[in-house]
């Protein structure tokens, strides 16, 4: 292996930056507002604005950057690409290696109050041999990692950034986790591990499940089979918008997004309104500062199109692979983007853990930390020593 070094980082955002986000948020130039009473046309102006003068006015950068500062950080160099990761470690000796890997439009933040129980469950209520390791990093492209400048980085090339990260850091046998894009890059991993007989990860946990309908399900489908063509049904006509543009031509979308702060906060804004179980207003699942801290590491980091480029790279590939062996647990939460039943799943995975969560939609950790923290802890147990 070539040398490498693990470099710890603290999130230092310069003062002048905070203030060009307050300039650009006063000179914003509004649209006109929509012409219907909901959401349907996309985020409604007057909710816009509410929001856009609390992140103005209201919202304490420096309180949040001290939280995500709280854990510790690295910045390691692979393939010529830097990496930001958290590497949270355990007060237990005996803790399990977890990677965990968010998607769009997520990023750390989503776990930041997951990472605490996960690392030391007894100081949260748990048993000590719940507890694991977790290392977190930002896709490259997000956040604090770097942005490619040249194609391949597809989620086949991230899965093996992973390992050599997970290897970097001394963890020969680890678990992994994530939704969304986390979920198709913990899926790629999975498949690699179950053809290479030296690679590291040992069992995989996903909430948001990439599968294809059954047979069965093309051609006699029951009532889970149809709610779950009903759901991609409904995902293809009114709500992949944004995955096309992204698709196709995030350049294009990354002027507007990297430029316009109130245009990022709406292209992101929209989704946890539209992904989360929230009955009607984003609001109702994840508070303001939660959401502005996620809009914030894309602004910051001006990632409006280095994000994007994922989905060029590799959005046709989803639910293409071979099937997984090593065990698998799938959190199945009721209100996700797509919703394949169990069926479909052993198609693709080797389902050895399956939880039917009551609540809660595509941003498991941040909208329900503790159904999230538990089902990880059960889903894991039987893998370790």
């Amino acid at each position: 292996m070539r040398p490498f070094t693990l470099d710890p980082f603290t999130i230092d955002i310069p003062q002048a930056d905070i203030d060009d986000l307050h300039r650009r948020l006063d000179a914003t130039r509004w649209p006109e507002a929509e012409t219907v009473d909901d959401w349907s046309q996309g985020i409604p102006l007057a909710y816009a604005k509410e929001l856009a003068d609390y992140w103005r006015h209201s919202y304490d950068w420096r309180s949040r950057e001290a939280r995500m500062n709280a854990f510790d950080q690295f910045i390691t160099e692979i393939d010529d690409l830097s990496i930001h990761f958290i590497h949270q470690r355990s007060p237990e000796p005996n803790a399990m290696p977890l990677l965990i890997t968010h998607g769009w439009p997520g990023s750390i933040v989503e776990f930041l109050d997951v990472i605490g129980p996960l690392t030391d469950p007894v100081a949260h209520g748990g048993k000590a041999e719940d507890a694991f390791h977790v290392v977190c990093p930002s896709l490259p492209g997000y956040g604090f990692s770097g942005k490619p400048i040249a194609n391949g980085t597809g989620v086949p090339k991230v899965a093996t950034l992973w390992a050599t990260l997970m290897e970097r850091l001394g963890y020969e046998r680890w678990v992994a986790q994530g939704g969304d894009w986390g979920a198709a890059v913990t899926t790629q991993i999975g498949r690699d591990a179950s053809s290479q007989a030296d690679h590291g990860c040992i069992g995989i946990h996903v909430n948001m499940p990439i599968a294809r309908p059954t047979e069965s399900a093309m051609s006699d489908p029951d009532e889970g089979d149809q709610e779950a063509f009903a759901a991609l049904s409904y995902y293809q006509q009114w709500d992949s918008g944004y995955s096309k543009q992204q698709s196709t031509r995030p350049q294009t979308l990354g002027y507007s997004l990297v430029d316009s702060p109130v245009g990022q906060l709406a292209w992101i804004i929209e989704k946890f309104w539209a992904w989360t179980d929230c009955d009607g207003h984003p609001e109702n699942a994840l508070s303001r500062d939660a959401m502005l801290d996620d809009v914030m590491l894309y602004w910051l980091t001006g990632s409006g199109a280095s994000s994007a480029r994922l989905y060029w790279e590799s959005f046709g590939a989803f639910g293409g692979g071979e099937a997984i062996t090593i065990p698998s647990g799938i959190a199945a939460f009721p209100r996700e983007i797509l919703r394949p039943p169990r069926s479909w799943c052993e198609n693709s995975y080797n389902v050895t853990h399956w939880t039917d969560m009551p609540k809660g939609g595509h941003f498991a950790a941040l909208e329900q930390p503790e159904m999230y923290v538990n089902d990880v802890r059960a889903c894991f147990r039987s893998l370790r020593p």
